[in-house]
């Protein structure tokens, strides 16, 4: 999942989203924890109802030193950086130096965020 969060994304899948999925399916998420009930996901990972999950994103970042997440091994967990890659700073700086360029000439902006949807 790559959701954004917004009102409408905002516990998006909930029980019955992961009671609909099949035993030997793997969610992952590398969007924003809330769009997932992580208590939900979490007992359904318990009962073993879905094979597992791939989790780069947390309803509470950082993830809570107690939560079961960290000792199930039916979960990987990363540090919500799904996005790194090497050349990553690199491609922002030019797309900003692109965007100042078009700003000055008065051309239309890359990238642009579409406030009524939220992202």
């Amino acid at each position: 999942m790559t959701l954004p969060l917004t009102p409408d994304t905002h516990g998006f899948v909930g029980k019955k989203e992961i009671a609909a999925m099949r035993p030997h399916a793997y969610i992952v998420n590398i969007g924003r924890g809330s769009v997932i009930d992580q208590h939900a996901l979490i007992a359904a990972l318990k009962e073993k109802r879905i094979a597992g999950a791939g989790l780069d994103v947390f309803e509470r970042e950082p993830l809570e030193a107690e939560s079961p997440l960290w000792d199930m091994e039916n979960v990987i967990l990363t540090p919500h950086m799904s996005g790194a890659r090497r050349d990553y700073n690199t491609d922002a700086c030019k797309l900003f130096a692109d965007n100042l360029r078009r700003f000055r000439a008065g051309q239309p902006l890359f990238n642009l965020i579409d406030r009524a949807q939220g992202y």
